[in-house]
């Protein structure tokens, strides 16, 4: 079972430790975990219940009505929520292939997309916001893991292609190395940044999804990457994951490690974090 600090509640739901706290006491919202030593902990329930009862707050609801709703009163709230975004029908029309298993239509209307509005506007406004909302309906049970599966391999393939595809050469003298820590597998992003950084030059050296450490340093030691980029949202990996940028800290060519993670980590000089493609760009 997954547990999380208030910290990482906080940076994962984007509401403030503080508020947090007021919820709990003021509305019995939550009712946090305590270690033996007294430090409140979450588990997943506490997380997808603090991130639907923030979807509503931040859709109007008062919190003090959101806390007097039942948990099925709750699910129902949510999935009924419309978002005033100008690509909703669209995103709506990718939810519908992914319950459907249509990859026919999946095709059609990725490429539809592609066509009007390009590779990174598709990418960063639609199907971002679209798999956030596959999120919102796996923490309300309205999907299978197997229809995310589908949908999220379906995606993998396009961005591959669309990488494929590219005619830019390469024209930046540093190089990137791009790879996700061992038991890291959610890849889209990844791809979507390799994709970023080719169509602007740079030459990437790109070694996917769990990639063990020993692997790791036998390529940075042999490729020399000017940069390396990682990122994490598994928190089975959280642990783990020091070892990997102290690691990668011993190199001294390495100029800067970009890190992505849905969890807090170490401060630590010559680490870039980012939080967005915004960001990173």
């Amino acid at each position: 079972m997954n547990t999380y600090s208030i910290k990482e509640i906080e940076r994962l739901t984007d509401i403030k430790a503080h508020t947090i706290r007021i919820w709990e006491q003021r509305y019995n919202l939550l009712t946090p975990h305590r270690t033996e030593t007294n430090i409140r902990y979450y588990t997943n329930d506490d997380l997808k219940k603090i991130l639907n009862v923030n979807l509503l707050y931040k859709s109007g609801y008062k919190i003090s009505k959101i806390a007097e709703l039942s948990e099925e009163q709750l699910k129902e709230k949510i999935a009924s929520l419309q978002s005033n975004s100008n690509f909703d029908s669209i995103i709506a029309e990718f939810i519908k292939v992914t319950v459907d298993f249509d990859e026919e239509s999946f095709n059609k209307l990725f490429n539809d997309c592609i066509n009007k509005y390009g590779i990174e506007t598709s990418i960063i406004d639609i199907l971002y916001p679209f798999l956030d909302k596959i999120g919102v309906l796996w923490q309300t049970d309205k999907i299978h893991p197997a229809q995310e599966h589908f949908i999220s391999n379906l995606i993998r393939q396009k961005i591959i292609a669309n990488t494929d595809s590219l005619k830019t050469k390469v024209s930046k003298a540093e190089t990137f190395l791009l790879f996700l820590p061992e038991g890291e597998l959610h890849e889209i992003s990844l791809l979507f940044y390799n994709y970023i950084l080719k169509k602007n030059g740079y030459k990437v050296i790109y070694l996917g999804q769990s990639v063990p450490l020993k692997d790791l340093v036998k390529v940075i030691d042999y490729c020399k990457p000017d940069n390396i980029m990682m990122y994490s949202i598994n928190h089975d990996v959280k642990e783990r994951l020091p070892y990997f940028i102290k690691k990668i800290g011993t190199f001294p060519f390495v100029k800067k490690l970009f890190v992505k993670t849905s969890y807090d980590i170490e401060k630590q000089e010559g680490i870039t974090e980012f939080s967005t493609i915004s960001d990173f760009l």
